[in-house]
Parts: C-alpha cells; structure tokens; sequence
C-alpha cells in the first residue's frame, strides 16, 4: 500500500543544517472508511506509484486524478482489539482480528 506524501528539504534561515520534513496527503473517506472516521490518506494504487514518484511523465492533471478515494474493493476492514487506540501498545497481535 503506497500513500501519497510530499516531502521537502530546506535550510531554515541563520542555520546550516537542511531539515528534511514529509507530510501524507488526506481526502474524504470512501464509503468503507466513514464508517471510521471523516477522511483518510489518499492511497495509490500500484498503477499509479511511477507517475506518483516522477518515474514516468505525468502532467499536474494526471496527478490531480490521484488525489480521490481509493474505491471501497480495493480495501478490506475487520474488528481488532480496543488495544490498537494506545501508543503505549505496539506489535503484530494489534491487527489480529477479533471475534
């Protein structure tokens, strides 16, 4: 799964070292995803990671395209563990899904 994401290198003035920051891209959910929450990460599908990443030529329109919700069949959900909602917890078992 690629999201799409900007990033950037910049000196901040009076300073000489370069800060690298990145940023994820959001658009409103899919059907599938409002049931979660009000938007999500724009999610590229495979198709699109070389026009995404200046790997083949794609002009600012064909980028535009990208910018939407990933359709619903693309993504699948299942219930996991209240334990997911801490940052305090970490690990494989936070995606097992529960009964």
């Amino acid at each position: 799964m690629g999201f799409a994401g900007l990033w950037e290198e910049w000196t901040p003035p009076g300073e000489k070292v370069p800060i690298r920051s990145c940023t994820i891209i959001t658009c409103a959910p899919n059907k599938l995803m409002a049931e979660l929450h009000d938007r999500m990460p724009v999610i590229l599908g495979e198709e699109d990671w070389a026009a995404w990443l200046g790997e083949e030529a794609a002009d600012a329109a064909t980028i535009r395209k990208m910018l939407k919700p990933i359709a619903d069949a693309r993504l699948t959900t299942w219930p996991v563990s209240k334990a997911v909602g801490s940052v305090k917890n970490q690990g494989p078992k936070l995606v097992e899904r529960i009964r």
